[in-house]
């Protein structure tokens, strides 16, 4: 858990006037005592009204809400950019994901900056870049690598050869026009890429267990030792 995550976390416990020690908030978070104390003395330092002491325990006073979220005009720009490409070239679910988020921001910014994501002139157009089954096709991709689903696929390689592979999906790569799995695939044993618009069909093979020579945390490993020069 973040940092900033886990502040907002203390924060959400301690409200309602409710009194709890640095070791029950300590196990909420998996985090040690020590790292509550800290946390604390942080939030207090920065205005929280936190009362309490160590071995006894800590309540927030009635009345304190935390404030709207504060976004500067360029992490506004930001934000409703990568929302409209999300919308443009991702999936589905992912572009009705990014609807709801935009909706969200706009709710909580300050009055004087609620214009602002109307006002971004950063637009993106898919041109029937991704149709209905591509957008699907991501969705269903990016479902199973969250649910470490092993997946079964008939895929067409670029000489238009039709093959048949069971792949551990780790994550998907956006290039601008095209999708691409990262994946492993069990029948080369090795880290591959597979383009979603090449693939024919796709089932679910059942769960896998993630290993660490098989991650993306690997193939990222893999991919630099391939560029560093000898």
């Amino acid at each position: 858990m973040r940092r900033a995550d886990r502040l907002f976390q203390i924060v959400q416990y301690l409200r309602g006037g409710r009194l709890l020690t640095a070791r029950k908030l300590a196990g909420r978070l998996e985090v040690s005592e020590r790292t509550v104390y800290r946390d604390i003395a942080d939030l207090i330092g920065s205005g929280v009204p936190i009362d309490g002491e160590a071995g006894i325990g800590y309540l927030m006073r009635s009345g304190y809400d935390l404030p709207p979220l504060m976004f500067s005009r360029e992490e506004i720009t930001a934000l409703v950019a990568g929302a409209r490409m999300v919308r443009s070239f991702g999936g589905a679910a992912m572009a009705l994901a990014a609807e709801e988020a935009l909706a969200k921001i706009e709710a909580v910014l300050p009055a004087d900056l609620k214009d602002r994501p109307a006002g971004v002139a950063i637009h993106a157009h898919d041109a029937g870049a991704l149709s209905d089954a591509d957008r699907a096709m991501v969705d269903r991709l990016d479902a199973a690598t969250d649910a470490r689903s092993r997946l079964t696929l008939d895929y067409r390689d670029a000489e238009g050869a039709l093959t048949h592979r069971t792949v551990r999906p780790l994550g998907l790569w956006f290039w601008g026009k095209v999708w691409t799995l990262i994946a492993w695939c069990e029948l080369r044993t090795d880290f591959r890429m597979f383009r979603i618009d090449r693939i024919e069909a796709v089932e679910d093979a059942g769960p896998f267990r993630p290993e660490r020579d098989k991650s993306l945390t690997a193939f990222f490993q893999q991919e630099i030792c391939r560029d560093r020069p000898e």
